[in-house]
């Protein structure tokens, strides 16, 4: 996947944090008129993630490359601000106080691993975001979850939790992993 330009990472950094004022009745920061480039209307997996005072305060995405980058980071912006049941929604005077992270996904991958031993040794701490998935439950975290869970144990158990599963459910045989790569930016990063 090659990287997108500072100039389309600005963009979508803009557009997603025009979309969530807009939502909120402020001006349109940002006008969407103008030249996408090839890999801003590609279909492309995204996550957009808010925080606030450095804790999170939102995070909604698409695994799954179905719509394109753009479009995907405009709504996936306001779902994380107006959407993620974590959190109660976005309030105006919130809006200058959050910091805009945005993830593009490579295509999910199977993970090939025939015991738990296996698992542990293929999965690569802040490379791999993994999508566990037995039966209807299903969870995943971005490769930036590596950094508050190093512990490769650590993070399957919390992984198998979020799914609303036993802590070890990740050493069960039922059990299907899926990894991508991300491509991460944020405001603070760019100056967006």
């Amino acid at each position: 996947m090659p990287r997108l330009t500072r100039e389309d990472r600005r963009y979508l950094l803009r557009l997603a944090r025009s979309a969530i004022a807009r939502e909120l009745g402020e001006d349109d920061l940002h006008d969407r008129i103008g030249q996408l480039s090839d890999e801003l209307k590609t279909p492309q997996g995204c996550f957009v993630t808010l925080e606030k005072e450095g804790a999170l305060r939102g995070c909604i995405g698409a695994l799954e490359p179905v719509t394109p980058l753009a479009d995907g980071v405009e709504e996936n912006a306001k779902n994380a601000a107006f959407h993620d049941p974590r959190f109660s929604p976005l309030k105006k005077q919130e809006l200058d106080q959050i910091e805009i992270e945005i993830s593009r996904l490579t295509v999910p991958v199977d993970l090939q691993f025939s015991t738990p031993e296996e698992l542990l040794e293929k999965l690569k701490p802040g490379v791999h975001g993994v999508i566990l998935k037995r039966g209807w439950h299903r969870s995943t975290f971005l490769p930036q979850v590596w950094d508050q869970l190093p512990d490769k144990v650590q993070f399957l158990e919390h992984l198998c939790r979020k799914a609303g599963l036993g802590g070890n459910c990740w050493k069960e045989k039922d059990l299907s992993i899926k990894v991508y790569e991300v491509e991460h930016f944020s405001e603070k990063e760019l100056g967006a």
